[in-house]
C-alpha cells in the first residue's frame, strides 16, 4: 500500500516506460510523413482528436472507479479479518475457562492463518512461516491440504468443538465462537473471489489502441507546429493518459504484490501485536517498518 510520501519520478517512469517509447517513435513518425506529404493529406480539424480525448477520459473515468472499488472491496474484507481475529480471541477468553493452553495454541494459528492467507493471495510460499506457529502435527496436517488458511480454520474448529464435547464451553457460546469462524471463512473466500476474477484484459488493450489512435490524429492535426514543441506535448499528454491507466491497472489487483496493493503483510503483523498482547506472548515477528514509499 502507498504511503504519504514523496514517490520517485523513477518508480513513475518504470511504469510507463515502454508506452513512451512507442509514443515518441508513432509521434515522429507521423511527423516526417506529414512533412513529406503534407500537400497530399487532408486537414485534420483538432475537433478530432479533441473528441478522441474525451472519449478516452470518459473511459479512463469509469475503469479507474471499477479499480478503486475492487481495492477497497479488498481493504475492507482485511478490515474484517482484523476485527474477527481480536473477536475469536476475546470470546475464547471470555468463554473458556481453565484452558489457557488451548486458547494460545487457537491464536497462534490465527496468527499463522492471517500471513498465510496473505501469502498465498500474492502467490507467495507461506510455508516458511508454519514452523513459527504451529506444532509439528499441526504442519503435517496443513501440508495435506491444498488451500493452507482453510487447513488452519480447520484445526481451529476442531480445537473449539473438543472444547464443547469436553464441556468447557455451552452450547451458546459454541455457536457464538462458530459464527466468528464462518466470518473468518467468509472473508477468505470474498478475498478469494478478486483475486480469481480478472479485470478484463480486452479492456486495456482497447483502451491503449484509443490512446495511440489519439496521438496519431493530434499529431497530423498539429502537423504545423515545430517538432521540438510537438513531440513533447504528444508525450505529456499521452503520458498522463498511460499513468491513469496504469493506476487503474495496479489497483484491480489488491493482491498482486506490488507497491499499491493491500499490505496484508502489515494487516497481519498488527494482528499478531493484538493478538500476542491479549494472551500475553511474546511475538514471533518484529513490528513492520518501512523506509520505502510504500509497505506490503
Amino acid at each position: 500500500m502507498l504511503l504519504n510520501k514523496k514517490i520517485p519520478a523513477g518508480y513513475i517512469f518504470r511504469k510507463i516506460k515502454h508506452e513512451i517509447l512507442y509514443v515518441l517513435i508513432i509521434g515522429l513518425l507521423v511527423y516526417l510523413l506529414t512533412k513529406e506529404f503534407n500537400h497530399l493529406l487532408p486537414v485534420m480539424p483538432i475537433t478530432i482528436p479533441t473528441f478522441i480525448g474525451t472519449a478516452i477520459s470518459v473511459i479512463l473515468s469509469f475503469k479507474l472507479s471499477q479499480s478503486y472499488e475492487r481495492w477497497w472491496e479488498a481493504r475492507k474484507i482485511w478490515g474484517s479479518i482484523v476485527n474477527d481475529s481480536r473477536n475469536l480471541i476475546i470470546q475464547l477468553q471470555s468463554f473458556v475457562q481453565n484452558d489457557d493452553e488451548t486458547v494460545r495454541r487457537i491464536a497462534l494459528r490465527q496468527i499463522c492463518w492471517s500471513y498465510t492467507l496473505g501469502d498465498t493471495l500474492r502467490g507467495l510460499d507461506p510455508n516458511e512461516r508454519f514452523k513459527n506457529y504451529l506444532s509439528p502435527a499441526d504442519v503435517e496436517f496443513v501440508h495435506q491440504h491444498t488451500n493452507k488458511a482453510l487447513a488452519i480454520l480447520q484445526l481451529n474448529a476442531q480445537d473449539i468443538a473438543a472444547l464443547k464435547q469436553r464441556e468447557q464451553i455451552d452450547v451458546f457460546s459454541h455457536v457464538q465462537i462458530n459464527n466468528t469462524i464462518m466470518s473468518l471463512t467468509n472473508s477468505m473466500g470474498m478475498a478469494e473471489r478478486i483475486k480469481n476474477t480478472v479485470f478484463p484484459v480486452t479492456y486495456k488493450y482497447f483502451l491503449h489502441m484509443i490512446i495511440y489512435l489519439f496521438v496519431i490524429t493530434l499529431s497530423v492535426a498539429l502537423r504545423d507546429i515545430a517538432s521540438y514543441f510537438e513531440i513533447p506535448l504528444l508525450l505529456v499528454i499521452s503520458c498522463a493518459f498511460f499513468l491513469l491507466e496504469k493506476t487503474a491497472t495496479h489497483l484491480q489487483d489488491p493482491f498482486s504484490n506490488r507497491p499499491t496493493d493491500t499490505a496484508m503483510t502489515t494487516i497481519a503483523n498488527t494482528i499478531e501485536t493484538n493478538i500476542c498482547e491479549l494472551v500475553k506472548m511474546p511475538k514471533k515477528t518484529q513490528p513492520v517498518v518501512s523506509d520505502t514509499f510504500y509497505v506490503l
